[in-house]
C-alpha cells in the first residue's frame, strides 16, 4: 500500500473538473467529479476518512484531473470515463443506458414536452444528449416556468378536457393550461415554438428582454417584480448551462492545446470521438536544451503521435506555418490528417478548456520543481552572478502597488528565503487615501515604512525577546535583495528611500513588465536575463506572487468600501445597525448571498430593514452593473 502523503498534489486548480486515481499498474481505479477540484481532492488525503475511501487512497500511487467549464460538464465527462476505465472502486452499472434527451412533440395539435431514453421518431424535435438525468431534470424544471408547455400524458391530458379542470402544473404556473382553454391551439404552438427556438439558439434574445423588464420594474420601484425577473434570468443561465454542456456528436477530432512558461513548456490532448472524450493526457517540455529556432508545435506532435494514432483532424492553439506538418503525420499513418488552428464556435471553447489544463499542468510541473533545492540554488546562483552580487540573496523581499487612479491605495510585500516563498513574513500596507498617490510616490512611502522598521528593530535580542514570550519582531531581518515592481520611476523612488534611511548595504533592482529588464537606480540599462534561464523565472515568479498579494488585499479594500457606500445611502440604517453589518458580512458579495432571515437575525437589524437592504441590493445590481466580489464595472 503507498503512503497518500508521497503523492499529494499540490497547486490544485479552485474549479470544476474531473479526477482519476491510478495504481500502481497505472490502472484507474477511481473516477470522481468536483465542482471545486481543490477542495475535493484535499478531502482525500485528511486523517478521519471512511474505510473505502481509505482503502482506495492507500491503494492508489497518483492522481491526475482534467478541468472542465461546468460542473455539468465534468457529470459528462465522468460518466464518459468510468464506462471507458470501468474502475474498481466506483458504482458499476448493471446496465448500459443511453444519454437521456429532451423530446418536443411538434406535429401534435396540442405539442408536449418529455424526457426519454428511447430511439428517435418522426415529429418529434430532441436536444441533448445530456449527460446525467440530474442536469436535465433541472433544465426541465426550469423550462417550465419559461415555457409553460404541457408536459403531461396523452390520456392525463384528454381528462383534464373531459372534467374541465386542469392539473397541478397549470395551477403553480407551470403549464399553460390548453385543456381547460386558457391559451388557444395556437397560442400553445406558439409557445412551443418560443420553446424550440430557445433550446436551438440560446438565450441571447430571452435574456436581453428579460434584463429590459428587470430594469423597468427597478426603475418604477418594483423591487419584488425585479427580484423575480432576476430569479429567472438566474435560472435562464442554468438552463443554458446545462443545453450546452454535452459535445456534438459529429466531432470526431484531436485536441492538442500548449501553454509556454519561461523554462518550461505543457501540452494537452483532450481525443474526441463522436462526441465523447475518450482520454486526455499532458506533456512538460524542457525549454532549455531545445534550440530557438525549433517550432514548438512540430515537437509536440511528434511526441504525442508517438503514442497514439491521430485523428482525422487535429485543432491546435497555435498558428500553423505550411502543410509540411500535415503530409508529414498523412504520410506516417497512410490517411488525410488535416490540422488546423479554429477561430471560433464549439471547437474553439473546447480547445480553450484544453489550454486550461495545459496551463494548470505546468504550474504544478513547475511547483513541485522550485521545491527542489538543486533548482532553487542554481536559480540563486545564476541571480546573483547576473547582478553582481558577492554573495547569494537568501532573503528576497518583493513590493508591489495597486490602486485605481490614485484612490485604494495598498502595497504588499513578499519575502521568498533560499528560493521559496515564506508566507508567515508576507506583509500588507494599507495607504491612506487623504494624499493622492501614484505608484512612485506610493513606492517611496512603503520601502521607507518598512525600513525604518528594520532600523529600529535591528539591534534588539531576539533570543532574549523569544525566551521572555514576547512578540517576536516582524521586520528585524535585512533582505539581501529587494526587487520592486516596476522599472525606472519605481526604483529611482525606492532608493531615494534608501538614501534618506541611510541603507547602502542591500542590493536594489525594478522588474519592469515590458521586456522583462531589471534596472538599477544609479545605471542608465537594464539587466536582460537570459530568456529560458531559472533565475529569469524566479524573479518573475516573486514578482507574480507579490502582484497577486496586493490585488487580493486590494479587493478586500475595495469590497469593504463598496459596502460603506451602499450601507451609507440606506436611511433607515444608522452608525450601529452600520457597524453590525460591516462587522459580520464585511463585503457586498456576502451580503448579497445573505439570506432574508440571517439578515434579520443581528442585533437591531429586523425583517422590514432586512427587507428595505434586499430591495437596495437588486436595485444598485441592476443599475450599476458591477461585480461586487471585486469591484469591476462589467458590460450591459
Amino acid at each position: 500500500m503507498a503512503d497518500p502523503a508521497s503523492y499529494r498534489p499540490s497547486n490544485i486548480p479552485d474549479e470544476p473538473g474531473v479526477y482519476r486515481f491510478f495504481n500502481d499498474a497505472n490502472q484507474v481505479i477511481y473516477v470522481g467529479k468536483a465542482r471545486s477540484l481543490k477542495n475535493r481532492l484535499n478531502s482525500y488525503f485528511q486523517n478521519n476518512l471512511g474505510e473505502k475511501t481509505f482503502r482506495m487512497v492507500n491503494a492508489a500511487n497518483r492522481v491526475d484531473w482534467t478541468v472542465v467549464r461546468t460542473e455539468v460538464e465534468a457529470l459528462q465527462l465522468e460518466f464518459t470515463w468510468i464506462k471507458e476505465f470501468d474502475p474498481a472502486f466506483n458504482v458499476q452499472f448493471k446496465d448500459d443506458k443511453s444519454y437521456p434527451y429532451l423530446a418536443i412533440t411538434i406535429d401534435e395539435e396540442f405539442p408536449r414536452i418529455f424526457i426519454t431514453r428511447r430511439s428517435k421518431r418522426k415529429g418529434v424535435v430532441y436536444f441533448g444528449p445530456f449527460a446525467h438525468a440530474w442536469a436535465l431534470r433541472t433544465t426541465f424544471d426550469v423550462l417550465l416556468k419559461l415555457f409553460p408547455v404541457r408536459s403531461c400524458s396523452n390520456a392525463n391530458f384528454e381528462r383534464a378536457r373531459r372534467i374541465n379542470r386542469p392539473c397541478l402544473l397549470g395551477d403553480i404556473g407551470k403549464c399553460a393550461a390548453p385543456c381547460v382553454q386558457r391559451v388557444s391551439s395556437a397560442e400553445h404552438k406558439e409557445i412551443a415554438k418560443h420553446l424550440v427556438e430557445f433550446m436551438s439558439n440560446g438565450s441571447a434574445d430571452i435574456t436581453q428582454e428579460l434584463r429590459r423588464e428587470m430594469q423597468a420594474a427597478a426603475d418604477a420601484e418594483e423591487y419584488e417584480k425585479a427580484g423575480k425577473v432576476r430569479d429567472q434570468l438566474a435560472a435562464l443561465e442554468r438552463a443554458a448551462e446545462s443545453t450546452e454542456a454535452a459535445i456534438s456528436e459529429s466531432i470526431n477530432s484531436d485536441f492538442v492545446a500548449i501553454h509556454q512558461d519561461i523554462t518550461h513548456a505543457a501540452a494537452s490532448i483532450f481525443r474526441v470521438r463522436q462526441g465523447r472524450v475518450i482520454g486526455s493526457k499532458s506533456w512538460v517540455i524542457d525549454l532549455a536544451n531545445i534550440p530557438e529556432d525549433t517550432q514548438l508545435l512540430d515537437v509536440t506532435l511528434n511526441q504525442i503521435y508517438s503514442e497514439f494514432d491521430p485523428a482525422r483532424e487535429v485543432l491546435v492553439n497555435l498558428e500553423i506555418e505550411g502543410e509540411g506538418l500535415s503530409e508529414f503525420l498523412s504520410n506516417s499513418f497512410s490517411y488525410r490528417v488535416i490540422i488546423k488552428k479554429p477561430e471560433r464556435g464549439e471547437k474553439s471553447e473546447l480547445l480553450d478548456t484544453v489550454k486550461r489544463n495545459a496551463h494548470h499542468s505546468l504550474v504544478q510541473f513547475l511547483s513541485k520543481r522550485s521545491n527542489d533545492a538543486a533548482v532553487s540554488g542554481r536559480a540563486l546562483e545564476d541571480l546573483a552572478n547576473a547582478l553582481g552580487m558577492d554573495e547569494l540573496p537568501l532573503r528576497i523581499e518583493c513590493f508591489d502597488i495597486s490602486n485605481i487612479q490614485g484612490t485604494s491605495v495598498v502595497a504588499s510585500m513578499v519575502v521568498f528565503e533560499d528560493g521559496q516563498s515564506k508566507k508567515s513574513e508576507y506583509r500588507r500596507f494599507g495607504i491612506d487615501d487623504q494624499q493622492k498617490f501614484d505608484d512612485t510616490r506610493a513606492m517611496h512611502h512603503v520601502i521607507t515604512r518598512r525600513f525604518k522598521r528594520y532600523l529600529a528593530e535591528k539591534d534588539l535580542d531576539l533570543t532574549e525577546i523569544e525566551l521572555s514570550g514576547g512578540e517576536r519582531p516582524k521586520f528585524a531581518y535585512p533582505p539581501q535583495l529587494v526587487i520592486v515592481d516596476g522599472g525606472r520611476g519605481q526604483v529611482n523612488a525606492a532608493a531615494r528611500a534608501f538614501a534618506e534611511l541611510g541603507i547602502t548595504d542591500i542590493t536594489l533592482v525594478g522588474l519592469a513588465k515590458r521586456l522583462e529588464e531589471i534596472w538599477f537606480p544609479d545605471q542608465s540599462y537594464p539587466v536582460i536575463l537570459p530568456r529560458h534561464s531559472e533565475a529569469l523565472y524566479l524573479v518573475q515568479r516573486i514578482r507574480d506572487e507579490a502582484h497577486r498579494f496586493a490585488i487580493t488585499f486590494h479587493r478586500s479594500k475595495r469590497s469593504r468600501l463598496m459596502i460603506e457606500s451602499l450601507l451609507d445611502e440606506i436611511p433607515s440604517l444608522g452608525e450601529v445597525r452600520r457597524q453590525a453589518l460591516l462587522d459580520h458580512f464585511g463585503s457586498v458579495a456576502a451580503l448579497k448571498k445573505a439570506s432574508l432571515e440571517e439578515i434579520a437575525q443581528l442585533p437591531g437589524i429586523g425583517v422590514k430593514t432586512a427587507e428595505t437592504i434586499i430591495n437596495a441590493l437588486t436595485a444598485v445590481e441592476s443599475q450599476t452593473h458591477v461585480d461586487t466580489a471585486t469591484g469591476e464595472i462589467l458590460d450591459r
